[in-house]
């Protein structure tokens, strides 16, 4: 067990900071995303994903896809707001469950919670699930697909 453990620490060590640098890099995408998402900054979230990406939700028609998946989606999202008197909305990330890299290529699956508000009620929509996909470009890391998977 001790040699076990000993050959875990090592190859962690021997990957070095250029993995945790990546991983903080995938991450931090990710928590952007879902930052200017919180403010309403509907510009910054565009610009983590890539134009033509696949995006799957809740509400209808609940999947997006293609160039300006984006902008249709947060265009479906407000409309689907207004008709259901919600407003506020926030969402709130756990530690992620998986962030798997290779390459060019990010898989992030992290625990969320969505708080909002409905015909002036707080509600809160706990134990969902976020999941991500995303292609490092020269421009960093971008979001690819996204999932969201309500509890």
């Amino acid at each position: 067990m001790c040699k076990l453990l000993v050959a875990l620490v090592l190859s962690a060590l021997a990957a070095g900071p250029g993995v945790a640098a990546e991983r903080a890099d995938v991450i931090g995408t990710v928590k952007g995303f879902v930052d200017a998402f919180n403010k309403g900054d509907t510009r910054t979230a565009a610009a983590t994903c890539t134009d033509d990406m696949c995006i799957l939700d809740e509400f209808p028609p609940h999947e997006w896809h293609g160039a300006g998946a984006f902008s249709r989606w947060i265009a479906d999202y407000t409309a689907d707001a207004e008709k259901n008197g919600i407003t506020d909305g926030v969402v709130t990330l756990g530690q992620p469950r998986h962030v798997d890299i290779t390459a060019d290529r990010a898989y992030v699956v992290v625990p969320a919670n969505y708080a909002f508000k409905k015909q002036r009620k707080p509600v809160r929509e706990v134990g969902s699930t976020l999941t991500v996909a995303l292609l490092k470009s020269e421009a960093g890391w971008r979001i690819t697909g996204w999932s969201w998977a309500k509890r």
